[in-house]
């Protein structure tokens, strides 16, 4: 890997000097639940360089959605009041959220497909019964609709860049 992948240790690592050393990307993803984790340094960074975001409204993404627009970023999933309201919902009781789509995954993996399931396979099923305090499987439907946007957003390369 080594003509491939260079792994290096930078002392003080921060906005200033990642600006110099991360290259630019198509599409950097942000996926954080919406009050849930302070992200900021590394969009911020890929942002410098011309990467265009997929993510949710957390941390410095509604910062950056302030400045560039909502338009121009490709936002999904709820938002701090949404996860709130779903939150207390699951802690209610609410069940049967997976989906069509959704379910096929977990099914999927749960048969084996991929290998041993014995570790994940207690995970999916919590998450399939109100344990899924990050909504993600609330958040993956809205996910897929967002790459949809990017994806048709790419093949159009002057609306792309």
């Amino acid at each position: 890997m080594n003509d491939l992948l260079k792994v290096i240790f930078l002392p003080n690592y921060n906005v200033s000097s990642a600006q110099i050393i991360i290259p630019a990307s198509d599409l950097n993803q942000h996926i954080s639940t919406a009050g849930t984790e302070a992200s900021g340094t590394s969009n911020m960074k890929f942002i410098m360089n011309g990467g265009l975001i997929i993510g949710t409204m957390d941390g410095a993404n509604v910062e950056i959605a302030e400045e560039i627009g909502e338009k121009n970023m490709f936002i999904f999933g709820e938002d701090v009041a949404g996860v709130n309201r779903i939150r207390k919902q699951l802690y209610e009781g609410k069940r049967g959220y997976l989906g069509a789509r959704l379910k096929r995954v977990f099914d999927t993996i749960k048969s084996g497909f991929f290998g041993d399931t014995s570790i994940i396979h207690p995970i999916l099923d919590s998450l399939a019964d109100g344990g899924d305090h990050y909504i993600t499987c609330f958040d993956f439907y809205s996910y897929i609709e967002a790459q949809e946007r990017a994806d048709e957003c790419f093949r159009d390369k002057r609306k792309w860049f």
